[in-house]
């Protein structure tokens, strides 16, 4: 396969022009990490754009950083670490779950998937955190949007736009971000034995108090087992909730936070994780690791909490586990041709959320609704803009549907 690789703007908007005269569709990548979500990209070339790596401003007083596409996310966490700070919204790295290897991910890829960690409903998405960002369009421009400061915009919010387009209207080359203060102590108080929808009650309230609580998950007694932590797989289930903040004032919110996750009659085993062990729990919650490796199917489904126990029971998946306080759920389904998507589909009409297929094999990606199906008037203006911003449609083309143009 034929490799365009890129280290500089000019690089990319001529790779791109190149593509447009000869008509010849391009997939994007980087670190390849990413290259199994979404649907096959039919694209006989490859525009690499790894080379796009650096990073270009960082201000720790501003709490701004701005870096090429291409930089990886090892890089830049470890800068941030420097200064004691990091991304809010917890930058997960997906690459084991998704067969690549892990500490491959740039900065370019995270935003174009827009991919969130557990801190996500405290803190907002990636896309939150998204101040500005160049780009090339399918149309060889170069455009760019956003600044070093948030402020509201008339017409399209474009950084917004760009994450989770999955690169299919324009090559990112440069973005912006907020960063924030990184957490001075970590504890995790660890709830055993709980069913799910007690245990998601449990979050609810948590999440809820006035603690504030920065992450919410719950492992079934099957996944629980697979964790690294000692104290959560010895469990028959583990609740698992959060708190960050200074040392001085943690041990009081983790007494009060005891406190409130003990169920109406019931008398669960209660374990507090320290900060070296709450990092490696979150870590594995973050990166899927409990799914990594096997050829099962893998979906990530963001519902209403309380539906997340009818949805997996209705579902029959072979091993599930909740983050959000139960508004995400991660289920694992053996293979099979359409990887259970009618089925999804179907419980999601009553149920309300949105599914997206993360982990299956070229054929079933290619057959089925990676995404979740958009309503009409939402799908037309979505190929419309796919049109406005690359009209010969040569970047990543097909990789959120079959058919992007009107």
């Amino acid at each position: 396969m034929e490799v365009a690789r890129c280290f500089d703007e000019g690089d990319v908007r001529e790779a791109v022009a190149m593509a447009v005269a000869e008509k010849t569709p391009v997939r994007i990548r980087a670190g390849g990490t990413k290259a199994g979500l979404g649907r096959p990209v039919p694209a006989e070339k490859i525009l690499d754009v790894k080379g796009l790596a650096g990073v270009v401003l960082y201000e720790p007083d501003e709490l701004i950083l701005r870096a090429r596409a291409g930089t990886p996310m090892t890089e830049i966490e470890a800068l941030l670490a420097q200064s004691g700070q990091a991304f809010a919204f917890e930058p997960p790295d997906l690459g084991p779950l998704l067969g690549a290897r892990a500490g491959g991910a740039t900065l370019g890829g995270m935003v174009a998937a827009n991919l969130s960690g557990p801190r996500r409903f405290k803190a907002g998405a990636l896309r939150d955190q998204l101040l500005g960002v160049v780009a090339v369009s399918g149309r060889a421009e170069t455009f760019k949007s956003g600044g070093r400061v948030m402020k509201n915009v008339t017409g399209y919010d474009l950084p917004k736009l760009m994450a989770g387009s999955y690169g299919t209207l324009a090559v990112l080359t440069e973005l912006t971000l907020r960063v924030a203060p990184a957490p001075e102590d970590v504890a995790t108080i660890v709830v055993g034995g709980l069913s799910d929808r007690v245990a998601i009650e449990t979050l609810r309230d948590a999440a809820a108090s006035s603690v504030e609580v920065s992450g919410a998950a719950h492992l079934p007694a099957a996944v629980a087992r697979c964790s690294q932590v000692a104290a959560v797989a010895a469990t028959k289930g583990a609740t698992l909730v959060r708190l960050e903040g200074t040392t001085a004032a943690l041990a009081q919110r983790v007494d009060s936070l005891v406190q409130l996750v003990k169920p109406a009659g019931l008398r669960p085993a209660i374990n507090v994780l320290d900060a070296a062990q709450s990092q490696l729990l979150w870590r594995e919650v973050r990166d899927v690791s409990y799914f990594s490796g096997g050829e099962a199917f893998v979906w990530r489904i963001s519902t209403a909490p309380m539906a997340g126990p009818a949805l997996v029971e209705a579902v029959g998946a072979e091993a599930w586990f909740y983050d959000w306080a139960g508004g995400l759920v991660w289920l694992r389904v053996p293979p099979s041709p359409r990887a259970d998507a009618p089925l999804v589909r179907h419980v999601l009409e009553g149920l309300g959320g949105h599914a997206t297929l993360i982990r299956a094999d070229d054929a079933t990606r290619a057959e089925v609704p990676v995404f979740q199906p958009q309503p009409p008037a939402l799908d037309g203006l979505t190929r419309r803009l796919k049109s406005a911003f690359d009209p010969e449609n040569i970047l990543n083309p097909g990789q959120m549907r079959p058919d992007t143009h009107p």
